[in-house]
């Protein structure tokens, strides 16, 4: 079952989930996380690259931190084969 976004009126699929630390006032956007949380907010596409935070508060945003460290195909197929 997908998830939807959590933003008020949309009911696009949710692609990202964003987790906050109040007393940090620091959010992270990470990939979808695989369950809900009740803490934790689903966002889709749009609203995930329009996010804006607090003034003061700084995200970031690993979506892309777990791109860069997951391993391409060709780099995995070349591992097996050696």
């Amino acid at each position: 079952m997908t998830r939807q976004c959590a933003r008020p009126g949309c009911a696009h699929q949710a692609v990202a989930t964003l987790e906050y630390d109040y007393r940090g006032q620091t959010g992270w956007l990470h990939r979808l996380s695989p369950e809900p949380h009740p803490m934790t907010h689903d966002l889709c596409p749009d609203h995930a690259a329009r996010l804006s935070l607090p003034r003061g508060w700084r995200l970031e945003d690993l979506r892309m931190v777990a791109s860069l460290v997951q391993p391409r195909p060709a780099e995995v197929a070349g591992q097996i084969a050696s």
